[in-house]
Formats: C-alpha cells, structure tokens, sequence
C-alpha cells in the first residue's frame, strides 16, 4: 500500500488542514468542525507535530470565539484590513455563492484550503495584521449571511468594502474618503 492511494487522500487533507489551523490559532472546535477529527486527536496533533517541534509561538485559544461584527467597522485600519480579507475570499471562492454546498467531506476540506491561502494572502499583504484567524472565520460567516456585515462597493474608485448592513455606508473606501478629506497641496 502506497500512501498516494486515492483512498488515503481524505485523511491525509485532513491532518494537513489540521496542522495548518493549529499553526494559524485557530480554536478547537473550528479545527473538529472543518475536519472532522475528534478533540483528542487535535490535541494529540498539536503536541506532537507544534510543541515538541519547538514553535511556541503558536498558541492554543480558549473561550469563546470573536462574535462583535461592529469589530470590522471600527476604524479606519480595521475597515482597510477587513476589505482586503473579503475581496481574497472572493476572489479565491470562498465567499461565492454556493461556495460550500457540497456536503462531501472532500469539497469542505477543499474549502478550507482556500479559506486558509485566501488567510495567509491576508496577512502577506498587511504589514501589521489585526484580524486573527477566528476574526477572518466570523467575518467569512458574516458576510454570508449579510445580516449585520455587508460587502459593497466604493461609490468612487468601485473597491470593495466591508460595511455594517444597519450604518449609513460609508461615502467611499478608506483610501477614497482619507483623499476626499485631505486639503489640496499648494504648488509653489
């Protein structure tokens, strides 16, 4: 028996999903969600493949996850970062309509691939992030459900943009509004 058989395949994207959402932090109960593995073999993965191998920067999150949609609207910052997070999980499909259903255990391990490029996309392009992995996933949520988070479009340069589905929007993107605001430069 060969490792690469068809049949293994589910369950190896299941330890890699897995060790790829230990190393971003994410809670327990998002890793069981989306892999399917129990909590004993979370934690026996997290021991044996993130402690002992020495990375103890990452770390294990207890409670409850982030559930405030008014976060991703705070300030400016947050309202950029939050931006960027949608328009990569739109671009990669993850936001698309239909993006999850599938209900076959392989097409949500897929999704969860693209969830975690469309992440680590993220936080390649932010220089200093503020949105953790379980912001990312309750932003994702929200965004589906489009009750109290909403993605629209600049009414000037046409970028997309995270607003609160019960706020006046916003008059335009951060960029936009920061060059509207901006007095004009003197030429000398």
């Amino acid at each position: 028996m060969r490792i690469t058989d068809d049949r293994y395949t589910r369950d190896r994207l299941r330890f890699d999903l897995a060790l790829r959402l230990i190393r971003h932090e994410a809670r327990t109960c998002t890793i069981r969600a989306w892999t399917g593995l129990t909590d004993d073999r979370i934690r026996k993965l997290y021991k044996s493949y993130v402690e002992h191998a020495g990375a103890a920067s990452v770390k294990r999150h207890r409670g409850k996850a982030p559930r405030q949609a008014a976060y991703f609207v705070r300030n400016g910052e947050l309202r950029l970062q939050s931006s960027t997070l949608a328009t990569l999980l739109c671009s990669l499909g993850v936001l698309a309509a239909g993006a999850r259903t599938d209900p076959g255990a392989l097409a949500q391990l897929q999704w969860g691939e693209r969830f975690c490029q469309a992440y680590e996309a993220y936080l390649a392009e932010c220089a200093e992030p503020r949105l953790g992995f379980e912001h990312a996933c309750f932003l994702q949520r929200a965004l589906e459900r489009q009750l109290e988070l909403a993605i629209d479009e600049c009414l000037l340069c046409g970028a997309l943009v995270v607003v609160s589905a019960f706020a006046p929007r916003p008059d335009g993107c951060v960029f936009c509004s920061e060059a509207r605001l901006a007095p004009p430069s003197r030429a000398a």
